[in-house]
């Protein structure tokens, strides 16, 4: 785009269409941290070895200096900054926040989902919330829950330790979808150990990774254990393909990695998550392994209480994996075998610079350097009080280590989709016709987002931590760029068509009545008064827009080329009607450019 010209503003949306792919890149490539590449496990690249032992930077204890600053912070730990936080954040100061966001009262998406679903009942009994309940939810809660940083680590979670709606059994149990986010939230900040038996036991893991009703071997039917969990859970939830330096960085023997486990540790590790199935109670009935049921009775609570281990169906055969063997059993015990697995993982050494190197991926930088990697394990590794695992405590060692302070060219990420519409939607606060917040599905990438939480193509979330575009610039850097993965001249140009549907005209489900009021409008709406009275002054409106969306990220030649489209369009007229259509059609300019622009998409 060429900066000292300024084409017709039809001209330069329809061109952001086919050059956004282009500026991201570009632009990501100054926005990501310094660092090594990774491969597609999400485990750093090699490169110069920090000295061994050398003591993790200072931590920042310090208030932000500006409202920017401010902002800066709470695009990584909140769902977008909004006025109320960045002037407490102001007040108390970065330690002091983080504590009172820990501290804050949770609110239920189970419940939430549960109420729901009782109202919808009322009008309809054979109708159910379904999986639009737990979007719901999940939009009421980033977009308008006190506890912030707790909802936004769950979402980050959510992505580590995926499960998803495109399956069919997980998407025709929204109720218990909702108490997976529920123990995201909860026990995904507790500890680490016990927070993996929960992702291990949660029965909706056990049918999304296929270990729910897993057997034992059979000699005479050739049946084998089902493997697929044993990989997922060292591949994916702790210790990853490659053994790693406590930096992050992969370890490697005669200049080639070292991997972390082998097909044989597989084959092990898959013996332990045998035998377990739905909560019963009759366990342990057959019944209730096949079916949840015994004798015409269920727990209604199936869904989302922790499977239960079935001796009968768990091997008594030696399991031998990671260096660890759990001898053979004269007596089935598999909640014994399932203790010695897990402890086995979350003792690895792999699991504080791997977890942690994607939380930071996941809040703060696509690429953390050793330094930062390395103070984040050692976290993990011991809390301050000799515990390891604390998850509150390696959460605010991400976002309180000083490179998450930076503001270089290299520090940052690229925004995902249901982050740049949750920024747009808490900097301009929206309402809910309904107060359903009916965002809904927004998975078309052509129309809409490309992406909806909790409906990831595969176990491998929506991209890999390690990706790294093809023959790209950022390739040549040995950078990675996770959120490029999705990103194509199609969700491009889909993006730029739903933002300015989005700011014309509202957010999500079309209502055609509320409680019997017609209303004819997108479910979320938002008042631009403040926004439209500044409209005879360009300046003063790209302004305010820019504050909100962007902090201070916003190079002047961009400042003055949106200002310049915004006065492009004329005001003069002689109908007040038109006249306060075109000051409405100043905002919505301003707007668009701005959502649509490198600064705002990408996280710097």
């Amino acid at each position: 785009m060429n900066r000292s010209s300024h084409p017709p503003l039809a001209s330069r949306i329809a061109a952001l269409r086919w050059i956004a792919p282009v500026l991201l890149s570009t632009v990501l490539l100054a926005a990501c941290g310094g660092g090594g590449g990774g491969d597609s496990a999400g485990n750093a690249g090699g490169g110069a070895q920090p000295p061994a032992g050398g003591a993790p930077p200072p931590v920042v204890v310090e208030k932000p200096a500006t409202r920017n600053e401010a902002a800066r912070f709470l695009t990584q730990a909140t769902f977008g900054p909004v006025e109320a936080d960045i002037d407490r954040l102001m007040q108390v100061g970065y330690a002091a926040w983080i504590d009172e966001q820990f501290a804050k009262p949770t609110v239920s998406h189970r419940a939430a989902w549960e109420e729901a679903d009782r109202l919808i009942k009322v009008a309809t009994p054979t109708a159910n919330a379904g999986f639009d309940g737990v979007l719901e939810s999940f939009w009421k809660q980033a977009l308008n829950g006190q506890d912030q940083l707790r909802q936004r680590v769950a979402f980050a979670l959510s992505q580590i330790f995926v499960i998803s709606a495109t399956d069919d059994t997980v998407g025709n149990n929204p109720r218990a979808l909702a108490a997976w986010l529920d123990t995201l939230g909860s026990d995904g900040l507790g500890n680490y150990r016990q927070f993996l038996e929960q992702v291990s036991l949660h029965p909706m893991m056990g049918v999304y990774l296929s270990h729910l009703r897993n057997q034992k071997a059979n000699a005479l039917t050739g049946r084998v254990p089902d493997e697929n969990y044993a990989r997922e859970v060292m591949q994916l939830f702790s210790i990853g393909l490659h053994e790693l330096n406590e930096d992050g960085t992969v370890r490697q023997v005669n200049g080639q990695p070292v991997e972390t486990y082998t097909p044989a540790d597989v084959s092990g590790l898959a013996k332990v998550f045998t035998g377990f199935s739905w909560a019963c109670p009759n366990w342990p009935d057959n019944n209730c392994f096949f079916n949840g049921s015994a004798d015409n009775q269920s727990d209604p609570d199936r869904s989302f209480k922790s499977m239960l281990g079935y001796p009968q169906y768990h091997s008594t055969d030696a399991k031998t994996f990671l260096g660890t063997t759990i001898a053979a059993q004269t007596r089935s015990d598999p909640e014994a075998s399932l203790r010695v697995a897990l402890d086995t993982l979350a003792r690895h050494p792999n699991v504080g610079p791997f977890v942690g190197r994607q939380l930071i991926q996941r809040l703060v930088t696509s690429n953390p350097s050793p330094e930062y990697v390395r103070a984040v394990a050692r976290t993990f590794n011991d809390n301050g009080s000799g515990v390891r695992g604390d998850m509150k405590a390696v959460v605010r060692a991400v976002l309180m280590h000083p490179e998450a302070r930076q503001t270089s060219d290299r520090s940052g990420k690229l925004r995902e989709p249901v982050l740049k519409l949750s920024a747009y939607l808490r900097a301009f606060p929206h309402t809910s016709d309904t107060g359903r917040w009916r965002v809904g599905n927004t998975d078309n990438p052509g129309l809409q987002l490309g992406q909806t939480p909790l409906r990831s193509p595969s176990v491998f979330n929506y991209y890999r931590p390690g990706y790294t575009a093809p023959n790209s610039r950022s390739a040549s850097a040995s950078l990675v760029a996770p959120e490029l993965q999705i990103a194509s001249e199609t969700t491009a140009a889909g993006y730029v068509n739903y933002m300015r549907d989005n700011i014309a005209f509202g957010v999500g489900s079309f209502n055609s009545t509320v409680n019997g009021t017609p209303l004819n409008r997108r479910d979320l709406q938002t008042d631009f008064s403040a926004e439209v009275a500044l409209a005879d002054q360009p300046e003063a409106l790209v302004d305010r827009v820019l504050g909100r969306l962007t902090y201070g990220n916003v190079p002047a030649q961009l400042r003055t080329e949106i200002v310049n489209a915004v006065t492009s369009i004329s005001i003069v007229h002689s109908n007040p009607a038109s006249v306060q259509e075109l000051r409405r059609l100043r905002v919505n300019t301003a707007l668009l450019l701005v959502t649509v622009s490198p600064e705002f998409q990408v996280q710097r």
